[in-house]
């Protein structure tokens, strides 16, 4: 097997055999003008990692290689393949020469419901919706959030700007998606990446519910876009603000809407943009 910062030298071997670190140096040629030069540089890595419950897979997702059990928890949650923390079991990551896999123990009646409501499938890297096979699955009516939280503006500064400096892995690669979970005050308690947005949103809302932390007393911020699935999955765990980076998809402004979630967009600095239930962000 080739090393990790040079090519493969078996012909047709699968992409990312043996990866596991998070991160790994790579080699490359650079080219400006006339001139090349061999360097290096930290790449990301990804990873086919397969969702297994009670015994039969559901989906194979492309993530980076941690807090997988956060992840295993936030997906099963999110996805509604369960309706509590409770009700998932053992927990077991087991490595394989192409890839991880994941396998969660849930009680009889999810297992039986999920075998009935999808088939496997695999996803690209930070799908949201595999293992859907109907619109209606895919489009959920959201939870509706009540909430009674009010968020400082200065609150969603502290924590825009504070998470820019938590991303280790995208700060050596500069292609790694973070999401986090902050107090009301903009305090960063939980920091997740992954070259998926939904999956580090998931492992965020995994590591809250394995820490027994209420993720309603506070809000999401991420480094993405914010796309409708994004919406659903913290309407689900009933957060009741969203703070992105990046613009809102027209979906996921229509599902916040109806679901009662403050959702921001374009947070740079010391300005954002409030699509939503804007009466939850306070400017005094």
């Amino acid at each position: 097997m080739a090393a990790a910062d040079g090519p493969s030298s078996a012909l047709g071997a699968a992409p990312g055999l043996g990866q596991s670190a998070p991160v790994s140096t790579r080699g490359f040629v650079r080219i400006a003008g006339t001139q090349t030069s061999h360097e290096s540089t930290q790449v990301a890595e990804e990873v086919p990692v397969a969702f297994v419950y009670s015994g039969r897979p559901h989906a194979v997702m492309m993530c980076t290689p941690t807090d997988l059990e956060d992840l295993a928890i936030g997906f099963s949650l999110t996805e509604e393949i369960v309706g509590a923390r409770e009700d998932i079991g053992t927990i077991s990551v087991t490595r394989h020469s192409r890839g991880i896999e994941l396998s969660v123990e849930i009680p009889p009646a999810a297992a039986a419901t999920l075998a009935t409501r999808a088939r496997a499938l695999s996803g690209r890297t930070g799908c949201g919706l595999c293992g859907v096979e109907a619109i209606d699955d895919a489009v959920r009516t959201p939870h509706f959030v009540q909430s009674e939280l009010v968020v400082p503006a200065t609150a969603l500064w502290s924590a825009g700007t504070a998470l820019a400096a938590r991303q280790h892995y995208n700060n050596e690669t500069h292609s790694v998606h973070a999401a986090a979970w902050a107090t009301p005050d903009g305090e960063l308690r939980v920091v997740r990446e992954d070259v998926g947005r939904h999956n580090a949103l998931d492992k965020v809302l995994g590591a809250l519910a394995r820490s027994g932390t209420d993720p309603r007393v506070g809000f999401i911020v991420i480094t993405s876009r914010a796309s409708f699935e994004l919406v659903q999955k913290i309407a689900v765990a009933g957060v009741p603000l969203l703070a992105a980076v990046s613009r809102p998809t027209g979906l996921a402004i229509r599902l916040a809407e109806h679901a009662g979630i403050t959702l921001v967009g374009l947070l740079r600095g010391e300005s954002a943009n409030t699509y939503t239930h804007a009466n939850r962000i306070s400017l005094t």
